[in-house]
């Protein structure tokens, strides 16, 4: 049996900008093997937010010698910048964005899907935590 590795991540802003947080968390075959969160600061947009959520999760993908890996988020923004079909405009975004494109070339192959809210409960409980 081939393990397969899902990466969820997520972000969050009370203001946006504001107080936000980062939120990732790995499943091995739909087993948690990993989760993080991460207070962003007072002044962060959810789109930052939502790219601190994705970092984190990657960089943990690698210490964890994963090699092909789903990312799943919901954040439309993020997932299609990453997937080349949208340009990275903002300033602010770009140096997040070429972080986790440097961190996606560590892998021999990474897919990432767009996911509702919903169906992204434990990344976005991560997010929030974080806060608090």
């Amino acid at each position: 049996m081939i393990d397969i590795f899902t990466l969820f991540f997520d972000g969050c802003s009370k203001g946006n900008p504001g107080p936000s947080g980062a939120g990732a968390v790995i499943y091995k075959n739909d087993i948690e093997i990993f989760n993080e969160s991460k207070f962003l600061g007072n002044k962060e947009t959810n789109n930052v937010a939502e790219y601190n959520g994705l970092i984190i999760g990657l960089n943990n993908a690698i210490k964890l010698n994963i090699s092909n890996l789903i990312v799943k988020g919901d954040s439309n923004l993020v997932i299609n910048q990453m997937k080349g079909d949208y340009t990275v405009k903002s300033k602010n975004l770009l140096s997040l964005f070429n972080e986790a494109k440097n961190l996606e070339n560590k892998f021999n192959n990474v897919e990432f899907l767009h996911i509702y809210r919903n169906e992204n409960k434990r990344a976005d409980e991560l997010a929030n935590f974080a806060l608090n």
